[in-house]
């Protein structure tokens, strides 16, 4: 995905309600600065219907001085969701970054987030840290990954 898949963008996040803006990116609009902005720091996909309508956005960035570490992003069009778009999406990426050398996919996302939560547990062994109304997710892309280990006891 580039700057030049604006439109594809755009036209995703239409199909989007306000609710799922603001969970996703904790506003209601997603601007084409904030696109550009993404692209600095991660790779995006965005999958297409058969009608070559956009259902879905996942991104996956490196994590600041993190090395193996990726932090994936995640939406799915309102009307599409609960179909496997946001699995098969999230499993891409995952493939991807395990493929660059990744050992460890993380995400934020609220507790209640029930959709979110299953897709991630289904990506690979998971450990969640929750952190009052969320939950930081590690899931290990590798049998050996840090997210595999129990943390350290405090």
């Amino acid at each position: 995905m580039t700057a030049r898949d604006w439109h594809l963008i755009d036209a995703f996040h239409q199909r989007c309600g306000q609710a799922s803006l603001l969970l996703r990116w904790g506003r209601t609009r997603f601007a084409h600065r904030d696109f550009s902005r993404l692209l600095t720091h991660a790779e995006c996909w965005i999958g297409l219907d058969a009608g070559e309508k956009p259902v879905g956005l996942v991104c996956v960035g490196p994590v600041s001085h993190q090395k193996g570490v990726v932090d994936l992003g995640l939406q799915v069009a309102d009307a599409r969701q609960h179909q496997g778009i946001g699995t098969a999406l999230a499993q891409y990426a995952a493939d991807t970054a395990r493929e660059g050398g990744a050992h460890t996919l993380t995400a934020y996302t609220q507790a209640s987030h029930a959709s979110m939560l299953r897709i991630l547990d289904h990506i690979g062994p998971a450990r969640h840290i929750r952190d009052g109304p969320y939950v930081e997710v590690h899931v290990a892309l590798d049998p050996v990954s840090p997210a595999c280990q129990e943390p350290a006891a405090r």
